[in-house]
């Protein structure tokens, strides 16, 4: 959605596709870029201005794709270099932007990079990925931990020497203090940019750098079972170090070098004062630092609310915000959240000021999906079971229809299974059903795409009465239009009164309250949030 005066970035959404699991056009039970290609009316027809592809380079799989084998190719379980050329042409024609996942903190170890490396140490390459020497009595240099489990280091018994891997073993970490690694992964991103794409998600970027002096990381005192391993230490040396600004400025380099507004996401899972720092001096980073703290933040008026102003407070000057309620890494939001309250999370998401990001099958209200032990395919699950770190339960085939395979493939087994809902929870019959939850989203980004103060609107807070309510004003600056976003986020009806003559309800998140005017108060029913179009002398309700 083209906004005068604004990036497309910053009025536009963004829809993550996991590609494994949106559509497969071959059989095999695997998603594709064909099968994508398919189904970019689906995201037209959605609404959504952008699609963010989760990595689709050759790979081993051993992390599903985050293990890269060639920065530049399509792994063939996908399709080819053509079918991707040939996906983003029709994106392009339908208006939609295309963003790839860019995974530069480490490589495969079957990367001709590692394989050399791991040759010999007087090979050239021997200084583009991390080895050291053992510690005295021979084990690991020092005490960094793999956010997957286990040790961050490897044994390479042929050369003698540890190689440092921040997730799992075939994970080999990039050195980023060498310039030839820099060099050779900066053309990586003018090479997607020579094919069209429109920007890029940056994976992993507070891993980028590790402290030169390899001391331990110190023990975290909060730490308790039933945590991740990982968290045993405080990343103090592993993660956020002050180099990383630089490459990320280098980055930004690069993509401004070519024209049509392309930008960069960066995935950086930190606090919100560090995250304030991927914006770059003088926002010469990233444009959106992604912001997952409603990921954490508790399902609460009070707490959401103080959340957003923190944020908007912390922002630097000319900064624009972002927003994620999902991702293929974190349990759905109607798991999270329960089916209603996923509904008043999909209007928070869409009505805050800032770009929105939807993962896939969010739209459907999808849910996690039990995984059976004997069907787990996610290597951090693996690693360390028991805890509840599997994500294979979000990364399950997209429900198209209620026919076999539930639309996503005609292959008798998917890769992942089918949730238990499919027949009733696809894409088809919420189609035809103007109470669904798919009908709340096309009729969010509807009204976002045809109110400037939704998509670059100010926001402020508003006052209410009720301790379970979240309520907030967006207004366009240019024509001075206001509107008011109520959200019940609580198990009881709340009444709010006070609203002058003239405002109206335009959206609701049960789909069954007409638009209309307002009577001077509404009643918002549990689990409900609603838009209205205030009055300009609309106060505080």
């Amino acid at each position: 959605m083209a906004v005068p005066g604004r990036a497309w970035w910053q009025s536009g959404v963004i829809y993550q596709v996991y590609p494994r699991s949106f559509q497969d056009s071959n059989g095999d039970g695997v998603g594709d870029l064909p099968g994508l290609l398919l189904r970019l009316d689906h995201l037209v027809a959605l609404g959504v201005d952008a699609v963010w592809i989760s990595p689709i380079y050759p790979s081993p799989m051993a992390d599903f794709g985050y293990d890269v084998a060639d920065c530049t190719g399509i792994d063939p379980s996908f399709g080819t270099l053509a079918d991707f050329d040939r996906l983003v042409a029709a994106a392009h024609a339908r208006g939609l932007r295309v963003i790839l996942d860019y995974v530069p903190n480490h490589s495969s170890d079957q990367h001709p990079w590692f394989r050399a490396s791991r040759a010999s140490r007087a090979c050239p390459k021997r200084d583009w990925y991390i080895w050291r020497d053992p510690a005295p009595d021979g084990g690991p240099p020092n005490n960094w931990l793999s956010e997957f489990g286990g040790p961050a280091w490897t044994l390479d018994a042929r050369t003698g020497q540890y190689w440092y891997h921040a997730y799992l073993p075939q994970q080999p970490d990039l050195n980023w203090r060498n310039p030839e690694v820099r060099g050779a992964m900066l053309d990586v991103l003018r090479v997607w940019l020579d094919r069209g794409v429109d920007g890029f998600r940056v994976d992993a970027i507070h891993h980028l750098f590790e402290a030169a002096a390899l001391r331990d990381n110190p023990p975290n005192p909060e730490w308790r079972p039933g945590l991740s391993p990982a968290r045993r230490v405080i990343r103090a040396h592993t993660m956020d170090q002050p180099e990383v600004q630089e490459a990320v400025a280098a980055m930004r380099r690069v993509t401004d070098a070519f024209p049509g507004e392309r930008v960069l996401i960066g995935e950086a899972y930190l606090p919100i004062e560090r995250l304030m720092a991927y914006y770059g001096a003088e926002l010469s980073g990233f444009q959106l630092p992604f912001n997952f703290h409603l990921l954490s933040t508790p399902w609460e008026a009070g707490a959401i609310g103080a959340l957003i102003a923190r944020y908007e407070a912390a922002l630097p000057p000319g900064a624009w915000p972002n927003w994620v309620l999902g991702n293929h890494d974190r349990s759905r939001l109607a798991s999270r959240l329960g089916p209603a309250q996923a509904r008043v999370a999909a209007m928070l998401l869409l009505t805050l000021r800032g770009t929105p990001t939807i993962y896939q099958g969010e739209e459907i209200g999808m849910t996690d999906v039990p995984i059976p032990p004997e069907q787990v395919q996610d290597p951090w699950e693996r690693r360390v079971p028991g805890l509840g770190l599997g994500r294979d339960p979000v990364r399950t085939p997209m429900q198209w229809d209620p026919g076999p395979g539930a639309g996503f493939t005609s292959a008798a087994e998917p890769w992942l299974p089918l949730a238990a809902d499919w027949r009733a929870v696809n894409v088809a019959a919420q189609e035809r059903d103007g109470a669904s939850m798919l009908s709340l989203y096309r009729a969010l980004l509807a009204l976002r795409r045809s109110e400037p103060a939704l998509s670059v609107g100010t926001y402020a807070a508003v006052p209410t009465d009720a301790d379970t309510v979240l309520a907030y004003d967006r207004q366009d600056e240019a024509s001075g239009r206001r509107l008011r976003i109520a959200l019940n986020l609580g198990a009881r009806p709340q009444r709010l009164a006070g609203f002058a003559p003239g405002a109206r309800v335009l959206v609701s998140t049960r789909r069954d309250r007409p638009a209309g005017p307002i009577d001077g108060m509404v009643l918002l029913r549990a689990a409900e949030g609603v838009v209205m179009a205030m009055p300009a002398e609309a106060g505080t309700v």
